[in-house]
């Protein structure tokens, strides 16, 4: 039997923003979709990101581990670390 795959559209945006060195880091905004899933979604990005500068060698593993949930959630994520080369 084959496994059909369909492309569902996304739920919803986000932007992850570095903020700077100096606490809090980070920033979530939601530019559209359910307000409570992204919200959900905040909390749990903050949670990983919440100590990390963007470079600290843990802020790899864990931005992966946002993009996959992201994806679980059919949530589009969009990185901001403040570089100008990366935008």
């Amino acid at each position: 039997m084959s496994e059909v795959t369909t492309t569902e559209a996304p739920r919803a945006h986000a932007r992850i923003v570095y903020l700077g060195p100096v606490s809090p880091h980070w920033e979530v905004y939601g530019d559209y979709g359910d307000e409570n899933l992204v919200d959900e979604f905040r909390t749990r990005v903050l949670a990983r990101l919440v100590l990390l500068t963007r470079d600290d060698p843990q802020f790899r593993r864990n931005s992966e581990r946002i993009a996959r949930d992201a994806e679980r959630e059919r949530i589009t994520i969009e990185w901001d670390l403040g570089r100008p080369e990366e935008q």
